[in-house]
Order: structure tokens, then C-alpha cells, then sequence
């Protein structure tokens, strides 16, 4: 055991070990389900630290998986490397092909997509031209690009009232869905999303999720790290705990949820003894 890891996370850690460290526990809706994405042993440092360290997890197709933890712990790290955006060891196959080697346009090219954090809109552009960008990347002709825009335009209403407003004149919460929306113009079988959350009030912390819950439902599979553990557990199907880089506890996001060490650690629950 790591002697750099906290209490909180030797505990966790001991319970995961004992649980198979395989990252087999089963989803009710992915019962029968080969894994659309599997996450074995990876390694990603950065010069001498190593911030993901050996991190295993599957996400069956249909589902919504959470990766929870504190700042640190490595979880944007973890879907940088699985988008192929920085060098990383293991292995990431998806739809059961190894990704090594491929580069992000071919990542994106097979269905893969990640929203950042930062979301990375081009502000002085429209909204409308914004979410142009999200089907260029996939070379998209003009007829699948605008039934594509159609459907988020449906999804979005705001963005629809918006669609020539600049997008850096957008609220928080506006720019949220039009980063969502852009990617979801890629047609992704696998959305990744960073702290979708961040920085919004609650009413559109509900808003946001309740569309990712809606697209889980329309077959689209969402691997999703959120330190705001609280709404990723009541949204997902299974869960992750990510400590210094490590996974410490996993189980269906029900379980997670309802374990004393993560209600007090990361859900506000819990008593000192």
C-alpha cells in the first residue's frame, strides 16, 4: 500500500482489493453487456509524478459511469489519456478495439468524444457556427450536419433562441449545454464529461444532469468525473472512487452512495468518532 495515501484511502483501498481489483463489479443495465469502454492498468505521469496510477474500469454500453474524488486525484487526467490527449501506459479499448496508437481524430472517427472542463468554446463565434465546428470534426456532409443541428437545436432550446449570439456572451449554464451540444454534433456513442457541474447553480446543476440522464436513455454512454459526488451518484449507474491517482472503492452507484466512508467524506454525511 502507498504510504503517500490518505486514511480515507487505505480503508477505501482495502475494501477495492478485497472486491477484485478487475473493475468487474456488475451493472444491473449492463447485465449480459460486453464493456463498450475498458480502462486496464493505466499509468499517466507527468515528468516524475505519476498522477494515474494503475486505474482499471469498464463502462457498459447504455450507461452512465462516475469517476468521484477529490482535486488531485487524477480524474481529468484519466479522460485526457483515454481521449488519447497525453502519453499514457495500460490499455483502452473500446467497442473492444485496442486504441493504441490512434490518434484523437481517429479516437473521435470511432464514436469517442470529451467534453472538457474549460469547454473550450470559440468565443467570438456564434453559437450556431460553434456547433458547426462539432460535425466538421467528423466530416460530416451538409445533410446529416443539419438534421444533426436539428436534433440539438430540439434538445436545446435555449441555444436555438441564442444561435447568433457570440458564444462568450452565453450565461455559465448556456455555455455548459452549447459545449454539449457541439459534441453531441459528432454523434458520439461515448461521451466523456469534466465537471459538467463546475462553477453552475444548483437549478442548472439539475438541468444539465437530467439531459445527461436523457441521453444515457437514447443510447449514448457517458463516462463522467464530477466532484460534486452527490448529483454524479443520484445520476449514474456505477461509481468510482479516485484517490492520489488510485481507484479505492467501486459498486453500483446506489452502494457508493449509501457507504458511510463516501457519504462522509464526499457527501457531508457521517460523524467524527
Amino acid at each position: 500500500m502507498n504510504a503517500d495515501m490518505n486514511p480515507t484511502a487505505q480503508a477505501m483501498h482495502g475494501d477495492a482489493a478485497s472486491a477484485g481489483a478487475d473493475a468487474g463489479l456488475v451493472l444491473d443495465r449492463g447485465v449480459g453487456i460486453a464493456p463498450l469502454l475498458r480502462i486496464e492498468d493505466l499509468h499517466v505521469s507527468y515528468g516524475r509524478v505519476e498522477a494515474v496510477r494503475g486505474v482499471s474500469l469498464e463502462l457498459p454500453a447504455g450507461s452512465i459511469v462516475s469517476v468521484i474524488g477529490p482535486n488531485g486525484a487524477g480524474k481529468t487526467t484519466l479522460l485526457a489519456a483515454a481521449m488519447g490527449l497525453m502519453p499514457s501506459r495500460g490499455r483502452v479499448y473500446f467497442d473492444g478495439e485496442d486504441l493504441a496508437g490512434l490518434t484523437v481524430e481517429d479516437r473521435v472517427a470511432r464514436g469517442l468524444c470529451l467534453v472538457p472542463e474549460s469547454r473550450e468554446l470559440f468565443g467570438a463565434l456564434s453559437v450556431h457556427d460553434n456547433l458547426l465546428l462539432g460535425a466538421y470534426c467528423r466530416g460530416m456532409r451538409a445533410p446529416a450536419s443539419r438534421r444533426a443541428l436539428d436534433g440539438v437545436y430540439a434538445r436545446f432550446g435555449r441555444l436555438a433562441e441564442r444561435r447568433r449570439q457570440r458564444a462568450d456572451t452565453l450565461s455559465g449554464g448556456e455555455r455548459q449545454m452549447l459545449a454539449l451540444g457541439r459534441a453531441l454534433m459528432s454523434s458520439p456513442r461515448l461521451l466523456m464529461l469534466d465537471e459538467p457541474s463546475l462553477g453552475l447553480a444548483p437549478l442548472i446543476v439539475r438541468d444539465i444532469l437530467g439531459i445527461v440522464a436523457g441521453l444515457r436513455d437514447e443510447g449514448v454512454s457517458i463516462l463522467l468525473v464530477e466532484q460534486n459526488a452527490h448529483a454524479a451518484l443520484q445520476t449514474s449507474d456505477h461509481g468510482y472512487v479516485l484517490e492520489t491517482g488510485e481507484v479505492v472503492l467501486q459498486g453500483p452507484a446506489a452502494q457508493l452512495a449509501g457507504d458511510p466512508r463516501v457519504q462522509h467524506t464526499y457527501l457531508g454525511g457521517g460523524t467524527d468518532e
